[in-house]
């Protein structure tokens, strides 16, 4: 009976100190699946794609035209573009939020994540990651921090490599 309970202990206290450690990604070329695919691994943690409902395609990403989806969305603070499913971030200590820099910041449908999961992630540590051909991370740190200040946002880091 003994070996039993110290069986049982053992087993609540390693379960107790794996890692709760979500990375909850968006990439709309891959890149930055890529990137948060590695500190997935590095982390033991969960990856989570935050896919949009409706996929972007090479037009809808087109920068330079001011009517693209990826234009109209940016440009629109207010804009939360529906995202395809939820996850449940209940059971994670630490959440990695990852994402492309889109016009310095995150994409929108970052917002509409985050905003799918108030007031669950209160309380969690909140990393975001970034990748960028050539912007850095401040911006969109300082843009997460100002919009959900009840987070409890860490310094991120940019992955590009």
């Amino acid at each position: 009976m003994k070996r039993i309970v110290m069986a049982l202990l053992c087993a609540v206290c390693i379960t107790s100190m794996e890692a709760k450690t979500l990375v909850a990604f968006f990439s709309a070329t891959g890149t930055t699946k890529a990137a948060a695919t590695r500190l997935a691994k590095q982390h033991d943690a969960r990856l989570w794609e935050i896919e949009p409902a409706e996929p972007y395609t090479a037009a809808d990403l087109d920068w330079r035209n001011n009517k693209s989806r990826s234009s109209l969305e940016m440009n629109d603070p207010e804009e939360r573009p529906a995202i395809k499913r939820c996850t449940d971030v209940t059971p994670y200590d630490t959440i990695y939020v990852g994402f492309p820099i889109w016009w310095g910041i995150c994409p929108r449908i970052i917002n509409s994540w985050i905003d799918n999961n108030l007031p669950q992630l209160e309380g969690k540590t909140m990393i975001p990651f970034a990748t960028s051909g050539s912007s850095g991370i401040g911006d969109a740190e300082a843009y997460l921090k100002k919009t959900y200040p009840t987070l409890q946002w860490k310094k991120g880091r940019l992955m590009n490599k």
